[in-house]
């Protein structure tokens, strides 16, 4: 057995206890040539109410790299991060996955194609309440608030105009349309058959086009599912409807989203994008008596924010607010189609009501306006609004009440 000098032992000792020290502090607790740490990103909307655990909406960044990723490489890629691909967006350059925990979607955002990263949650329709008989549509085809029991509208009414309709899906057949509405995608079910459960849709639906109800009698509906019976969907699927607008809009188009939630990087990125492609899309600024800056899809600055009004040109007390608002409409007892049956009605209220009448009134503009863009619309509707309506207007919203132009 070798033997060491007393001072060699010494030597030896105090080495150890260096190293010991050393290792306390951290320092020498990862082994020489180890892997670092996995790069973790952001994750937009992350702890929100409504937040679906363990899923997510990725949108992907410009580029050859991200533009390989077809259906196939984004299965993967959720894969890699222990994901399960949930939606393929194509319009949109991105997908929704499931089964990510929060370290895998941090990860998942780091990776070099993706841009963002935003928590998948619930979103619903705005809320309604059961009032008297509807007044919207002599409103807007004048600037008194002295209604004189006449809605005047150019004859085209719309005709060539396609609107998409985002929201529970319509009942087609009912003869309010005429057989001018038509089903287009579901993506609560993930097929074509838009059917209304809820009726909420088929009233949006009925007030943007239909016969007796509706702004632009003339003018064609696509039903697009993104919210079930109970009125609720997701971002993942409401992304999904707007993208499929985008990938099928063809000629002069509209759509209409009487629902929203808090703020949403992917939604609002979904609607932005089918808005560059053409889209001129009117949105609820929702009923939570708040900013409207703070909800989506209402905050998008390119789409068409509509407050609500009542018959007495003031406010309602539930409407959002804001310098996000573009335009006020009737909301408030607006009687219009409903899923029951073929010829059933019903009155209800919310932001959700004032909104269809804008897309009915972008629908009459674009039918003698085709080429015009989605920026000129909004600017057409804006200047033709009657200035100063509203007796209450909130702070810094601007106040200017629907009226139809040609």
């Amino acid at each position: 057995m070798a033997t060491r000098s007393r001072s060699a032992l010494r030597r030896l000792t105090v080495a150890i206890a260096a190293t010991a020290a050393v290792a306390g502090t951290g320092l020498a607790a990862v082994p020489a040539g180890a892997a670092p740490a996995p790069a973790e990103g952001k994750i937009y909307g992350a702890g929100a109410k409504t937040a679906i655990d363990g899923s997510y909406v990725v949108l992907l960044k410009d580029g050859a790299a991200a533009k390989t990723l077809k259906a196939t490489g984004k299965k993967e890629l959720a894969k890699t991060y222990g994901g399960k691909l949930d939606h393929n967006y194509t319009a949109l350059d991105g997908f929704s996955a499931t089964g990510l925990s929060e370290t895998e979607a941090r990860r998942l955002a780091a990776d070099p194609a993706v841009d963002k990263v935003v928590q998948n949650k619930t979103f619903r329709i705005t809320g309604s309440q059961v009032n008297p008989p509807s007044w919207g549509l002599d409103r807007i085809d004048q600037t008194s608030r002295s209604r004189d029991g006449v809605y005047n509208y150019p004859d085209s009414a719309g005709e060539g105009v396609t609107v998409y309709v985002i929201d529970t899906g319509v009942r087609v057949t009912h003869q309010d349309f005429g057989g001018r509405a038509s089903l287009g995608y579901d993506a609560i079910d993930g097929d074509n058959s838009a059917t209304d459960g809820h009726g909420h849709g088929t009233h949006v639906a009925g007030t943007v086009a239909g016969a007796a109800h509706g702004v632009a009698k003339k003018a064609k509906i696509v039903a697009v599912r993104v919210l079930d019976n109970n009125g609720s969907g997701t971002t993942a699927g409401v992304v999904a409807g707007i993208d499929w607008v985008q990938r099928n809009a063809s000629g002069p188009s509209v759509a209409n989203m009487s629902l929203g939630g808090g703020a949403d990087a992917a939604l609002d990125a979904a609607v932005r994008s089918a808005i560059a492609s053409g889209v001129t899309f009117a949105v609820a600024a929702g009923n939570s008596a708040a900013n409207a800056a703070n909800y989506s899809p209402a905050r998008v600055q390119e789409a068409i924010t509509v407050a609500a009004s009542t018959s007495s040109d003031s406010e309602p007390y539930y409407s959002n607010y804001g310098s996000v608002v573009d335009i006020y409409a009737p909301g408030s007892s607006i009687t219009s189609a409903w899923r029951s049956s073929d010829t059933s009605t019903n009155t209800i209220s919310g932001t959700s009501m004032a909104s269809p009448h804008v897309a009915g009134a972008a629908a009459i503009y674009l039918g003698r306006h085709t080429g015009a863009t989605p920026a000129q619309v909004a600017s057409a509707l804006s200047s033709g609004a009657t200035a100063g309506a509203i007796t209450n207007a909130t702070g810094s919203t601007p106040n200017r009440l629907l009226k139809v132009v040609e």
